[in-house]
């Protein structure tokens, strides 16, 4: 068993990561294979992913997952929201049965360097500017704020999102007691909508869920 982290947000949502071990037998015991995924380690990490949601909520429908139009597997009728994220022999997943969610994890790279102009806006980069002294914790900002718009971009759940513009840091970044860091975040796509983005660094990845 590798469950690496997990955590109760409330009476309704969880959220958790798993640390991939296990061989794609171990996953088939109990998830379903819906999806065409022919390439071995994604077909893992998407078993993994699936595989976390009953480690979450015991009674996670799984055969239930639908995928839409947009790519997104729900559940018919809402019994529960969920959102999955997978890097390296990491699987993240957050369910609800209350509100929409979003989650995402990333491995903390340099190459978030190279493509931080594509989501980062002026302001943004301000808001880290002040850890630039300290190269490794600027990059596990960028990777964090690379995370929680991910995040953002899966609580939506509908596709064509401007990174820059229709989500945007929109205060300074918030580092509380229990080594969560909160982002305030704007959604900005036909309506403006304050969202509260919680993420967490570990070694070597961050993770990041929208809380609504």
């Amino acid at each position: 068993m590798s469950l690496f982290y997990q955590h109760n947000i409330d009476d309704s949502s969880r959220v958790g990561i798993w640390r991939i071990e296990e061989p794609e037998s171990f996953f088939l015991e109990k998830v379903p294979l819906k999806k065409d995924v022919t390439h071995p380690y994604k077909r893992l990490q998407h078993l993994a992913g699936r595989y976390l949601l009953p480690q979450l909520f015991e009674n996670f429908p799984l055969p239930a997952i639908e995928i839409a139009d947009t790519k997104k597997p729900f559940i018919p009728g809402d019994r529960y929201h969920f959102s999955i994220s997978h890097c390296g022999n990491y699987a993240a997943a957050i369910a609800s049965s209350s509100k929409r969610v979003g989650v995402d994890v990333e491995l903390v790279s340099p190459r978030l360097f190279d493509i931080s102009p594509k989501f980062l806006n002026n302001e943004e980069k301000s808001f880290i500017a002040e850890w630039e002294v300290m190269p490794q914790m600027h990059l596990q900002l960028i990777t964090v704020l690379w995370s929680a718009k991910e995040a953002i971009y899966k609580w939506h759940g509908n596709g064509k999102m401007d990174f820059k513009r229709n989500m945007y840091l929109n205060g300074p970044i918030v580092f509380n007691a229990d080594e969560t860091i909160e982002l305030p975040f704007l959604f900005d796509k036909g309506e403006t909508i304050p969202l509260i983005v919680i993420a967490k660094i570990f070694d070597p990845l961050v993770m990041a869920w929208v809380k609504t």
